[in-house]
């Protein structure tokens, strides 16, 4: 199985890319693993929240042919312990997924098209956290995941 992450905008903070490519390359040596930006949608005219989703909706739903099984990342989504988390990669792997896609949308959310087309979603707590945090949070559950699968003390630590 391999997994990704696709998210809208860039890492562009340079104080946080340095734990991206910490978690990425410790999550590699367990499993094939991309982080996917999608680019920022350029807007003219009048920017709303509905045009900001629409226009990230093209964006989302081109990559979805990409992947077997699509996470949505979205506050709405199901809470879980990092333990819990482990089991839904393990039961993926399990279940023959090829590739496990996350997503994390933009600033307003998700469309309603995005929504009725992925209806998994995993939250990574109630609170908001800049997108950028946000998938650096993901990142580490996502090693810490992999550690807990593979019986090591990282989680513990």
């Amino acid at each position: 199985m391999k997994i990704s992450v696709c998210y809208i905008g860039k890492n562009d903070r340079d104080n946080l890319r340095e734990a991206y490519v910490l978690f990425e390359k410790r999550i590699r040596h367990y499993i094939p693993f991309r982080m996917i930006p999608l680019g920022k949608p350029r807007l003219t005219g009048v920017s709303t929240a509905s045009r900001h989703k629409e226009s990230e909706e093209r964006l989302i739903m081109k990559e979805l042919s990409n992947v077997d099984l699509p996470v949505l990342l979205d506050v709405k989504g199901k809470q879980m312990s990092s333990e819990a988390f482990s089991g839904f990669i393990q039961q993926s792997m399990n279940q023959g997924i090829r590739h496990l896609g996350f997503i994390i949308g933009g600033s307003y959310g998700f469309s309603d098209a995005v929504y009725n087309t992925v209806p998994d979603m995993i939250a990574l707590s109630r609170m908001t956290f800049s997108h950028e945090l946000a998938r650096l949070v993901f990142v580490e559950q996502l090693y810490r995941a992999l550690t807990i699968l593979n019986g090591e003390p990282y989680h513990h630590i």
